[in-house]
C-alpha cells in the first residue's frame, strides 16, 4: 500500500538519523508510533505524516525534525515536502503505475493480504425464532452478516456460518395453538383470537399462517369441524403438538427459502432443541455447580457473573425448575468452542446488549478464553417513505423482508442494509431505493461498472452513421483490447497518469480499505468506498476522453477503465451485489 511504504520510508530514515545522532536527544524509535493521514489541503500531497510527537524525545522543533528526516530520504520520483512538523507526500510515477499494474496482475485476488494469521471463525447471526416471517431488522443481520463472512473469506479466514433457531421454548406451542384457530376457521367455525391484550400475546394472530392452514387442511384431508385439544386427529381433536411441528416446519422452510433468494448462505442451521435434548444444557448446569459458581436464592439457580464482570448475577434455573434463555446460550456457546473454533462472532439486536456480560462471564467461568467471543451490536432500521417515517406493523405491505425485497429488489436491498455503520439506526428510503438516479446510491455504483463495459464495447465496435449508411472502423480491434487486459504493460499507463492520479489512488486504496474492514468487522465501509470510486470514475470520464484518434492515450485511459471495472467487481462481489455490464 502507498501509504505503507511512505511510512515506511520515514520510519527508516528517522532510524538512520537517530543512529547518526542527528535528532538530539532521541536515542530509539518504536515502529507504529506515527501514522499517516489525509492532509486538509489536498494540494499539500498525498499522504502526510505529523512527528511533532517526537519532539519532546528529540528536544528539537518539529520542522527541523521533519526536514532531518527528508534529507535521509532517497525521493526517487516521489515528492517530500515539510510544513511544520508535517512531512507531505505526493505519489511518483513510479508508485502509481505499479499501482495500476497490481490490479491487473492479481485480478480477483487483488486487495487480499498476505502472510494473514488466519482463524476459524464461527458467524452466527439472524437467529430468528421459526414462528413467523422476517421483519427488516433480520434483513438488516442477513445482509450484513453474509456480507462480513464473505469479506473474511476473502482476507483469508476458514468461516463457518450458522444460524441458531430458537425452537425450544413456549413460543412453539403457541404457534401451534395459533395455526389451531386458523384451521379451525379455514373449516368455517366462528371462532377468533382472543380480543384481551394480555391473552392474545399467547398466539400468533398474523395473516401468514392462513397459507399454512390451508396447506394443513389440504396434507391432512381434513373437511370438518373438529375441537382443539390433545389426542389423535383420527378421533375428533386436532394435534396441538402435530401442527406445533407442522407450522415450525413450513416457517423454517419459508425462512430458508427467503435467505437463498438473498444470496444469505448457511452452513448450518443449529436447534436449539436438539442442543436440549442432547444433554448440554444441563452438562454445563452440572460444570458451574461442580465448580462453585452456582448458588441457591429463593429457590432458583443463581450462576455468580458478577465474578467475571457482569453487573450482577443471573438466574439460569427458575424456581419452578425451568431453564432461562441463558442457560441455553451459555451451552451454545461453549458448544461452539467445543467444535474446535479459534473466535465466535455473533450479530445480535442492540436489545440484547446485557448479555454480552454474561456470556462472556460464563465461558470464562468454564474456563475457556472469553475473547474469542465477538459480539456485534446493531440498532435497527426505519421506513422512509416520502419523507416520512413509517412505523413498523403501521403499513401492512412493508413490515416483512420479503415485502421489502418484493418492493425495491435484491441488490438495491442488500445495498442499503449494508451502508451504515451496524451501530447506528439506518433509515431505509423506500422510493430513494427504487430509482435510477445517482442520488441513488446503489444506482449510482452499478452505473459506474455499466458505463466501464459500455466503454469498453464501444473501443472494439464499427460506427455507423445512420444518415449515410457509412461505417467507421472500430477505434481498437478485439485482438489489441485482449492484449491490452491479458498481457498488461505497465508502460502504457504513462501518457494519462498524472490526470488519473486521483483515480489511481482511489483504486489503491481498495487494499488498505479491505484490511482495515475485516479487521475491525465493519462492511459499511466498503459500500462507502464503491461510491467514492465510483465518483472519481465518473469525474474522470466527465475530464478525459476515453475514446480517441490518439491511439496511445486510448489505450493509457481503456486500461483505467478495465482497472475500475476489476475493483467494482470485486468489491461488489464481497457485496453480493450483481455487478451489471449494461443498465
Amino acid at each position: 500500500m502507498i501509504k505503507d511504504y511512505f511510512l515506511n520510508e520515514i520510519e527508516t530514515a528517522l532510524e538512520k538519523a537517530i543512529k547518526d545522532n542527528k535528532l538530539g536527544e532521541m536515542k530509539e524509535y518504536t515502529t507504529g508510533t506515527l501514522s499517516t493521514e489525509r492532509p486538509k489541503n489536498a494540494d499539500f500531497g498525498d499522504f502526510a505524516v505529523n512527528v511533532s510527537s517526537l519532539a519532546r524525545h528529540a528536544r528539537l522543533a518539529p520542522p527541523v525534525i521533519a526536514n532531518t528526516i527528508v534529507s535521509y530520504i532517497d525521493t526517487e520520483d516521489n515528492e517530500y515536502s515539510v510544513i511544520g512538523g508535517f512531512i507531505n507526500f505526493k505519489t511518483g510515477t513510479t508508485l502509481l503505475k505499479n499501482a495500476v499494474e497490481e490490479i491487473f496482475k492479481k485480478d480477483k485476488n487483488y486487495g487480499k493480504p498476505e502472510n494473514v494469521k488466519t482463524e476459524k471463525i464461527i458467524l452466527e447471526y439472524v437467529s430468528a425464532n421459526p414462528t413467523g416471517p422476517f421483519h427488516i431488522g433480520h434483513g438488516r443481520w442477513a445482509a450484513m452478516g453474509s456480507v462480513l463472512a464473505n469479506l473474511l473469506k476473502f482476507y483469508g479466514h476458514e468461516v463457518y456460518q450458522e444460524f441458531y433457531i430458537n425452537d425450544a421454548g413456549s413460543q412453539i406451542t403457541k404457534l401451534g395453538n395459533s395455526l389451531a384457530i386458523r384451521v379451525r376457521q379455514q373449516l368455517g367455525e366462528d371462532i377468533d383470537f382472543p380480543a384481551d391484550e394480555t391473552e392474545r400475546k399467547n398466539f400468533y394472530p398474523g395473516d401468514y399462517l392462513i397459507p399454512v392452514a390451508k396447506k394443513y387442511i389440504e396434507i391432512n384431508n381434513l373437511t370438518s369441524l373438529v375441537p382443539c385439544g390433545r389426542g389423535n386427529e383420527g378421533e375428533g381433536f386436532l394435534d396441538v403438538k402435530k401442527l406445533s411441528d407442522f407450522a415450525k416446519a413450513e416457517m423454517e422452510r419459508l425462512q430458508k427459502e427467503l435467505l437463498e433468494n438473498f444470496r444469505v448462505h448457511f452452513d448450518n442451521f443449529y436447534s436449539e432443541l436438539t442442543l436440549h435434548q442432547s444433554g448440554k444444557v444441563d452438562e454445563c448446569v452440572n460444570k458451574l455447580k461442580e465448580s462453585g459458581k452456582i448458588y441457591q436464592k429463593d429457590g432458583a439457580d443463581w450462576f455468580k457473573s458478577s465474578d467475571y464482570g457482569d453487573d450482577q448475577d443471573r438466574v439460569i434455573k427458575k424456581a419452578d425448575g425451568s431453564n432461562t434463555y441463558l442457560t441455553a446460550d451459555i451451552a451454545y456457546h461453549i458448544d461452539k468452542l467445543e467444535r474446535g473454533f479459534d473466535r465466535m462472532i455473533n450479530i445480535w439486536g442492540a436489545d440484547h446488549h446485557g448479555y454480552v456480560a454474561r456470556v462472556k462471564a460464563s465461558i470464562e467461568a468454564l474456563g475457556y478464553d472469553p475473547n474469542k467471543l465477538e459480539i456485534l451490536l446493531g440498532q435497527l432500521v426505519n421506513l422512509v417513505i416520502n419523507g416520512n417515517e413509517v412505523r413498523m406493523g403501521k403499513r401492512k405491505n412493508m413490515v416483512t423482508l420479503d415485502d421489502l425485497i418484493e418492493e425495491v429488489g435484491v441488490d438495491a436491498t442488500r445495498f442499503w442494509m449494508s451502508m451504515r455503520n451496524i451501530d447506528t439506526t439506518l433509515d431505509f428510503d423506500i422510493e430513494l431505493a427504487k430509482t435510477n438516479s445517482d442520488e441513488n446510491p446503489v444506482f449510482y455504483v452499478q452505473y459506474a461498472h455499466a458505463r466501464a463495459c459500455s466503454i469498453l464495447r464501444n473501443a472494439v465496435e464499427e460506427k455507423l452513421n445512420t444518415e449515410t449508411g457509412e461505417k467507421t472502423p472500430a477505434p481498437l480491434s478485439k485482438t489489441e483490447l485482449d492484449e491490452l487486459i491479458n498481457n498488461y504493460n505497465p508502460e502504457i499507463i504513462l501518457p494519462t497518469i498524472e490526470s488519473a492520479k486521483k483515480l489511481i489512488l482511489k483504486l489503491e486504496e481498495y487494499k488498505s480499505m479491505i484490511k482495515m474492514s475485516a479487521e475491525t468487522r465493519q462492511v459499511y465501509t466498503i459500500c462507502r468506498y464503491v461510491q467514492e470510486l465510483a465518483s472519481e470514475f465518473h469525474s474522470f470520464y466527465n475530464a478525459n476522453r476515453v475514446i480517441s484518434e490518439d491511439k496511445e492515450m486510448m489505450k493509457a485511459r481503456l486500461s483505467l477503465v478495465v482497472a475500475v471495472k476489476k475493483v467494482l467487481n470485486n468489491a461488489l462481489d464481497i457485496l453480493a451485489v450483481t455487478a451489471p455490464e449494461r443498465m
